[in-house]
């Protein structure tokens, strides 16, 4: 599978798939997998979500009409060979166009089936195939002939790989039949006590079904035995990740009796849930232990899992030890800052003078006897100044800060810590496998707790895979007093109706509430953004992206921005009302106090870019108006809705959309407000979009970095290849008497995704 393909194939050939597809070897080759099959005999139908302006194709068609004709050219140099055909592919018709290739209309007439290659593009009204290629398919049997070299005798069942204008499907199939033909069988990674226990096809067997099946039915073992393998490297990867995290000693933090975490359980003015206490003893139990705590923390928005965090965090400082809380945006690092801070009251503010701090309701300053009842809360975020900066690096560096709150400017190089004793991480889906690697990795000879959050619910199948390395806790259940969120998807045209959407705001406000309306782009200069969630690195425009096509169409309008949007909101329906803006190229001082003015009720309705989609908690913010909804992502809205509804009054959400209400984008809002529980919008989530990139520092993008293996269709594979994992590693740490599936685990992550197994 290491073999060059240029010994298969012939320096040319492999030069022209490493040009085009980044294939070095002939397992680059192999596992190249079709993405459908073709009956030679079957024209079969177009799948429709190929049927997107862009795409490019290959089908198996026949020909329903040919005509030539010649045109002389622009500015009468000569005439223009011009072939025209209709297509058919089932039910679908297509025109293909041929220029200067005057013998296609005699090489295909009518009746021929052939195999053709091409964009879909839209040419009054029809669908065409832009740039065509085309092979006309050799009669069974039939030898062909000198003026037929070129035709192609296709397999009863032929695969469709995924190809470029470049390197067609032709070109991948001659390719794999000379590879299979030239080379033996592969020695098998997987040990065929493992096989044989699982039911699995040898190696050799399944890349010769996948690729040249005799019945579709002979795939179907293949591709079990192609996914289990995938499900295994990264299994091995993070479970190998896991032990390699729990080597070095964690600082054991025992809970104490009389300290800040007793303290604040004492100011607690609610009762925490049933899951709020089993979480949270079952941190303490960790964290007073020296193996490392790695635990993913996931509960839906507006379940108490900040309050989890900081009990933990608590009692890693009640052991004389430094905590820091990580999030992915300085906005929303200033309001975890904040909200910690307003939950400590003075048990947050060692060493300021007591009259700063007294708390809301008493007539005196508290007093506090000794540091051992108070720590310190310290920003420290990429924007602050070089003074600034200095003053917090003092602090962290000195121990004098208990608590750190930052984005990831906190882990690049140049930020020592006295004595850190745990890591928290916000909303993890922003971080990957490698970012968890490198907190773990900055205490030297031992191994900082490590607690990520999430408040997107993750489907069970999908924590094993991409949080592997870590255990999981859940918060299932809602503070009490909270209720659901009415959400309702109002589509384009129906001005009334939008007009009712403002009328609702107002009525909120006049109630002595707040309310946001969230674009999806700053406006102004500002280009829209369509990529996927984290885009923009730790920025806040960044959204999901629209999983239906309506959303790329090129005649609609700009997405809405914040600035245009905020002025016509308030010099229209909104007049009168505490309008503000808020986006992220604000500068850091002015964001923050935009959002402690929101906090403190002096905006009535604030104007904002994504960077409220998570950790904003105002809890007298009860409605909220999501402009060009369809522009965001599943887990995005949701996010986003659950700013609203965090105190005990109701709570409204409109996802507004100027697309036709009979659309797939109208379907996708509708059915997004008809879900309230978070894992069931994970499972939707997870349905629109891919798994993302698993091992990198990505985890929200619409392009997997997973070749055969879905979390979301291969649960019975993953689990099944954890617990193989977990039993080789214990009695294998490092893969020595595992070569083969070493090189497996290298050949499906890469070297730099294996690299947590060579630590071992």
């Amino acid at each position: 599978m290491d073999s060059p393909l240029a010994e298969a194939l012939g320096g040319r050939s492999a030069a022209a798939l490493r040009k085009a597809l980044d294939m070095e070897t002939v397992g680059d080759l192999l596992r190249h997998l079709p993405r459908k099959y073709q009956l030679v005999n079957d024209l079969g139908s177009m799948d429709p979500r190929e049927l997107r302006e862009g795409t490019y194709v290959t089908v198996v068609a026949e020909v329903e009409r040919a005509t030539h004709q010649r045109r002389p050219r622009r500015g009468g140099r000569g005439l223009l060979d011009i072939t025209t055909m209709q297509i058919s592919v089932g039910s679908l018709d297509l025109g293909v166009t041929f220029f200067n290739q005057a013998w296609r209309h005699l090489q295909m007439p009518r009746g021929t089936r052939a195999m053709f290659a091409g964009k879909l593009e839209k040419f009054q009204g029809r669908w065409v195939l832009g740039s065509p290629q085309a092979r006309k398919i050799r009669a069974e049997g039939s030898a062909g002939d000198d003026d037929d070299e070129e035709s192609l005798k296709l397999p009863p069942v032929t695969p469709i790989y995924p190809a470029t204008r470049n390197v067609q499907t032709w070109d991948l199939l001659a390719a794999v039949r000379q590879t299979l033909e030239v080379f033996d069988d592969p020695l098998d990674p997987v040990p065929e006590e493992i096989r044989r226990r699982h039911g699995l096809v040898d190696l050799g067997r399944a890349l010769r079904d996948i690729h040249l099946p005799a019945t579709l039915e002979d795939t179907k073992p293949a591709m079990r035995r192609l996914t289990w393998d995938e499900a295994l490297a990264l299994q091995l990867v993070l479970q190998g990740e896991k032990l390699a995290a729990s080597d070095r000693p964690a600082p054991a933090s025992p809970r104490i009796e009389d300290g800040l975490a007793a303290a604040f359980d004492a100011r607690l003015p609610f009762a925490l849930t049933a899951g709020q206490r089993k979480v949270g003893a079952d941190l303490a139990e960790a964290l007073a232990g020296s193996r490392p705590l790695n635990r993913l923390l996931q509960g839906d928005v507006g379940s108490g899992k900040t309050v989890v965090a900081l009990r933990a965090m608590l009692q890693v400082v009640d052991a004389g030890r430094q905590t820091v809380l990580l999030a992915p945006t300085e906005v929303l690092a200033a309001q975890h800052a904040r909200s910690l801070r307003a939950m400590l009251g003075p048990l947050g503010r060692a060493g300021e003078p007591a009259a700063l701090f007294a708390d809301d309701g008493e007539a005196e300053p508290v007093e506090l006897e000794t540091s051992d009842q108070a720590t310190r809360i310290v920003l420290l975020t990429g924007s602050l100044s070089a003074k600034e900066r200095r003053a917090a690096l003092l602090d962290v560096q000195s121990g004098a800060a208990g608590i750190v709150v930052g984005t990831h400017a906190v882990i690049q190089e140049g930020v020592g810590f006295a004595d850190l004793g745990l890591v928290v991480v916000d909303e993890q889906h922003r971080f990957g496998v490698r970012q968890r690697d490198e907190l773990r990795s900055r205490t030297g000879d031992t191994a900082p707790h490590l607690l990520v959050m999430t408040a997107t619910p993750i489907p069970r199948t999908v924590a094993l895979t991409l949080y592997g390395d870590l255990d999981v806790s859940v918060l299932d259940e809602l503070p009490a007093g909270r209720q659901p969120i009415e959400t309702r998807a109002i589509p384009g045209g129906r001005p009334k109706w939008l007009a009712r959407v403002w009328e609702r705001v107002r009525e909120e406000v006049d109630a002595g509430h707040q309310a946001y309306v969230v674009c999806p782009r700053i406006g102004g200069d500002e280009p829209a953004v369509t990529g996927a969630s984290g885009a923009t690195g730790y920025g806040d425009e960044a959204a999901d992206g629209p999983e239906d096509p309506e959303g790329a169409e090129e005649e609609r309008r700009p997405p809405l921005g914040v600035l245009e949007v905020g002025e016509l909101l308030a010099a229209g329906p909104l007049a009168g009302l505490r309008v503000e803006i808020l986006h992220g190229r604000l500068p850091s001082e002015e964001k923050d106090d935009v959002m402690r003015r929101f906090s403190a009720g002096e905006i009535d309705v604030l104007v904002a870019t994504t960077v409220v989609e998570v950790g904003v908690d105002v809890a007298n913010a009860t409605a909220m108006v999501v402009l060009d909804a369809e522009r965001f992502g599943v887990s995005q809205l949701h996010q986003l809705r659950g700013r609203v509804g965090r105190g005990s009054s109701p709570a409204s959400c409109f996802l507004v959309t100027d697309l036709p209400s009979d659309g797939a984008a109208m379907a996708r809002l509708e059915r997004i407000a008809e879900i309230h529980d978070g894992f069931a919008m994970a499972d939707l989530d997870l349905e629109l979009r891919s798994e993302g990139d698993v091992l990198g520092t990505e985890q929200a993008g619409r392009v997997s970095t997973l070749r055969f293996l879905s979390v979301r269709r291969h649960g019975e594979e993953i689990a099944e290849a954890r617990e193989v994992a977990l039993t080789v590693l214990e009695q294998d740490p490092g893969l020595t008497r595992h070569p083969r599936l070493n090189g497996l685990v290298r050949a499906v992550v890469g070297d730099e995704g294996a690299q947590f197994l060579d630590r071992l």
